[in-house]
């Protein structure tokens, strides 16, 4: 195992930030998971929610949405342009692939993505302040290891090509899902085309695949500890919403999995 951790991963600094935001990453998502998949709905924005919960404070989803990506967005340009410059190839890679993450995200909000109601605030803030915090965290201890051994196996550019394939493909099952209410129609209908006759939540597969690119450009423990916790999360997540389909289409289709085709 040590022999692995040293072809595969940086020497990081010891670092007690470092261990508190791996531990803290690990046990935050896994709750989260489990919380989800029990059906306790912690981030009140998706169809889950009930509505019987809706608060007051509130602005439209399509706006929600905007402001939690937003300062992750910014925050990536200014450690891209101005913070954290002339930090070598990899380092340029990460937060370029993060740039473009969350610009994604921001497009798809603007021009693929299709929103009723509204969000709670306090939503707005854990999800802004969470990618935030998880991003932030990465890039700053990437830059620690800026004087660190490198890996004597370099994974950056496997990296950067599972990167785009994780973000291809959850950019092309969110524009399917997006394609299945025609103009004036109202309901839910269940998602078909690309992996959905395999796994009801293929973009969160193809979400994991992204953050597992973030992982193999950077390679510290603490990236793979969020792509881990990213794991645990959405397989809460996606649990959840095959329970959903469930409950709503007697013809939901038993042999489609919840995240992982054939497994899960």
């Amino acid at each position: 195992m040590a022999q692995i951790h040293r072809e595969i991963l940086f020497e990081e600094p010891n670092s007690i930030f470092i261990k508190v935001m791996i531990v803290m990453n690990l046990i935050i998502s896994a709750i989260l998971g489990i919380s989800e998949a029990s059906g306790k709905q912690n981030l009140e924005y998706s169809k889950f929610w009930n509505c019987e919960k809706q608060v007051k404070a509130k602005v439209g989803s399509k706006m929600g949405m905007i402001i939690a990506y937003t300062p992750s967005l910014i925050a990536c340009l200014l450690s891209l342009f101005w913070i954290f410059t002339n930090c070598g190839i990899r380092f340029f890679m990460l937060n370029s692939s993060i740039t473009i993450h969350f610009f994604k995200r921001l497009l798809e909000v603007l021009f693929v993505h299709k929103y009723s109601g509204g969000m709670a605030m306090n939503s707005i803030i854990t999800i802004s302040s969470s990618y935030f915090i998880a991003f932030s965290s990465l890039m700053y201890i990437q830059y620690l290891t800026k004087r660190s051994t490198e890996p004597s196996i370099d994974l950056k550019y496997i990296g950067s090509i599972v990167f785009l394939v994780g973000i291809i493909g959850n950019l092309y099952h969110h524009f399917l899902l997006s394609k299945l209410r025609k103009k004036g129609e109202s309901g839910y209908k269940i998602p078909k085309g690309g992996l959905f006759s395999l796994v009801i939540c293929p973009h969160y597969l193809f979400e994991i695949v992204t953050f597992l690119g973030f992982s193999l450009i950077s390679q510290t423990l603490f990236s793979f500890s969020s792509t881990i916790g990213t794991l645990f999360y959405l397989m809460g997540r996606s649990y959840a919403t095959r329970k959903w389909y469930f409950s709503k289409f007697e013809d939901f289709p038993r042999n489609v999995k919840a995240l992982i085709p054939f497994v899960f």
